[in-house]
């Protein structure tokens, strides 16, 4: 069976294909037999109900440096896709809850992975928020006297853009610290948004534990271990992976929320864990398909294909 695909993505040329999901996802597809159309989202066009974007058909290969070729730029009806993969990366901003709802005049006819009004409805710092249970104490508000009552509460926490990606802006303010003045100064002038406060995980130290669920089930684990003098486990910002297996905390916390991922058309999400305590719910661009199979765990980006292509049967 194959599949029209377009690619909303943030542009090829700068990925790096060693640890970029997209691309696997990409390639798996293309091992398959489907079309892949790539295009980014500034390119997206709704007129009249009808929706278009202006990209490349593609051929990619897993050689760094050589990782694609493309034809010339062209025009895509979107409607007439079987698939889009919707994969550029935050901040999930008006730009990116705008393009959620244009996606929409498409889907489900055209099936949008993940769904794009589920994903606007999911912020991954928000939407972890219902499951409290499975939290770190977190504060989500731009009260410099709530936040300072937070603060005094627990002593050690981390403050972090609600809307942030990818580790930016996330500062720690340990005991003793004296930059909360300054610090609620810069976020209130940077951010429109509230900010969420969380108290401070040592067990980070031992890594920050990303687990990828494909339709609602776990399917692998890698752990990030943040560089010597970081708090950040993110790997673009020398965070080091390492194969991971799951606790049996882990298992109920996907246990609980997998149903639900499920029901949301949540087919490829990501959840990062510290310690035994979930801290986001990733459903936008989540990464980490290229670490499990690289450390001998499965091929996520062929389980997230088998979902997809029951989706379009």
């Amino acid at each position: 069976m194959a599949l029209k695909v377009a690619v909303q993505m943030d542009p090829i040329e700068r990925i790096d294909i060693r640890g970029d999901s997209t691309f696997a996802l990409m390639l798996e597809a293309q091992r398959r037999g489907h079309s892949l159309f790539v295009y980014h989202p500034d390119t997206l066009a709704l007129r009249d109900g009808n929706l278009s974007a202006t990209g490349r058909e593609m051929q990619v290969r897993d050689e760094i440096g050589r990782h694609f070729e493309a034809s010339q730029e062209r025009i895509e009806d979107l409607g007439n896709c079987d698939v889009v993969l919707m994969r550029q990366d935050p901040p999930f901003d008006m730009n990116y809850i705008t393009y959620t709802h244009m996606l929409e005049a498409i889907h489900p006819k055209t099936l949008v992975v993940n769904d794009p009004a589920e994903v606007r409805n999911a912020p991954e710092k928000l939407y972890v928020l219902q499951h409290t249970d499975f939290m770190p104490p977190t504060l989500i508000s731009r009260d410099p006297v709530r936040l300072a009552q937070f603060r005094a509460e627990h002593g050690d926490i981390i403050l972090k853009p609600l809307y942030g990606n990818g580790g930016a802006g996330v500062f720690r303010l340990a005991h003793g610290d004296e930059n909360f003045a300054s610090l609620m100064e810069l976020f209130t002038q940077s951010f429109r948004e509230p900010f969420i406060a969380q108290k401070y995980l040592p067990e980070v130290k031992k890594g920050d534990k990303r687990i990828i669920l494909v339709d609602g089930e776990p399917v692998g684990a890698i752990n990030r271990v943040p560089a010597v003098g970081e708090t950040r486990s993110n790997m673009h910002v020398g965070g080091k992976p390492e194969p991971a297996e799951l606790t049996d905390r882990e298992r109920e916390i996907c246990a609980v929320i997998g149903p639900d991922l499920k029901r949301r058309g949540l087919i490829f999400v990501g959840i990062d864990v510290i310690g035994g305590y979930m801290t986001e719910i990733n459903v936008t661009s989540p990464t980490g398909i290229r670490e499990v199979k690289r450390f001998g765990g499965a091929d996520i980006a062929a389980l997230t294909w088998d979902a997809i292509e029951v989706r379009r049967r």
